[in-house]
């Protein structure tokens, strides 16, 4: 059997460590201009779609930029590629991270989906571990308001990332919320959130960013051990990385949720109950509320004491 003359050659000139070196290095080289290739493919198109998407013109994009219209014409069109500094900037202006500019063609995806990109609900943005939100769409690629009843809490705590379960709840509409934010309504059990009834359907707004959580106002949280609660906030999460959560029933004790057992964040927009406040529970309420006041005062009379105040 004759050898071919080539794997003569090669077989000689790799035994060769500088022939071998070279031989590396043009693969690197190879590979590193096909992997620019990739990645200028998705960025010029994405950045290029998006522009389009949101009726804005070259000069247009260029000025809030701050840069020439023929720097963004070279992007574009793959004649140029863009520095980190370009790469930050494009994030910022479209309010998409980086991450999903190069390895996402947000061309194939829903519009549903880029809705929910352009409003910040990206895995990558600011570098946490925010993720897509699992949601679904009607026949009109409006998005739905699904329901977690009671029997379904259990499930949501283990399956609120999951697509295939989230398809399985109960959805509506409500014509009067805004199509630009994502709601979800939850059904309440117990009495620590008083007047509001044990029972009620209570929906929220989908938090991204939880720096935004406003101290004093209520929200409905998806917890690391206890499932979903609804509480009163106060957000500590800058300086001590927790929020301190409270009922508005007195009887219950405020407690502290650490950042990392945190799962989802829902503001409290309204809620549904086929039930009227009782006004024996009002008043019930207001007793406590007293009742607590006068035991404060106590102890604060009692301190005074001891200080000899």
């Amino acid at each position: 059997m004759q050898h071919c003359p080539f794997h003569n050659f090669f077989s000689l000139t790799l035994d060769n460590s500088k022939i071998r070196r070279i031989f590396d290095e043009f693969l690197i080289k190879f590979f590193a201009v096909n992997l620019i290739i990739i990645f200028n493919m998705y960025f010029s198109s994405n950045i290029k779609f998006l522009r389009k998407h949101r009726g804005r013109t070259q000069d247009d994009v260029a000025f809030a930029l701050s840069m020439k219209r023929s720097t963004l014409s070279g992007y574009e069109n793959e004649v140029s590629e863009p520095n980190i500094e370009a790469l930050v900037a494009f994030s910022k202006y479209f309010n998409i991270a980086i991450d999903t500019l190069v390895k996402v063609d947000l061309s194939t995806i829903s519009p549903g989906q880029l809705s929910q990109l352009e409003r910040g609900f990206d895995v990558h943005l600011k570098g946490s571990n925010l993720r897509v939100l699992a949601t679904t769409v009607n026949s009109n690629d409006r998005e739905n308001i699904e329901l977690v009843t009671e029997k379904a809490k259990a499930g949501y705590a283990t399956g609120f990332a999951d697509p295939e379960y989230i398809k399985v709840l109960p959805t509506f509409t409500m014509p009067f919320l805004s199509r630009d934010r994502k709601y979800r309504t939850f059904q309440i059990s117990g009495d620590s959130m008083l007047p509001i009834p044990d029972g009620s359907y209570v929906t929220g707004e989908y938090v991204i960013d939880w720096t935004y959580i406003r101290t004093g106002q209520p929200y409905i949280i998806l917890t690391q051990d206890d499932g979903i609660v609804f509480k009163i906030v106060e957000n500590k999460l800058d300086n001590e990385g927790l929020l301190t959560l409270s009922s508005l029933n007195p009887l219950y004790k405020s407690y502290n949720l650490a950042a990392a057992d945190i799962k989802e964040v829902w503001r409290f927009v309204h809620y549904i109950s086929a039930q009227m406040p009782d006004r024996q529970e009002n008043r019930l309420r207001e007793e406590q509320l007293l009742q607590t006041v006068q035991e404060l005062q106590k102890k604060v009379e009692e301190i005074q004491l001891k200080l000899n105040l």
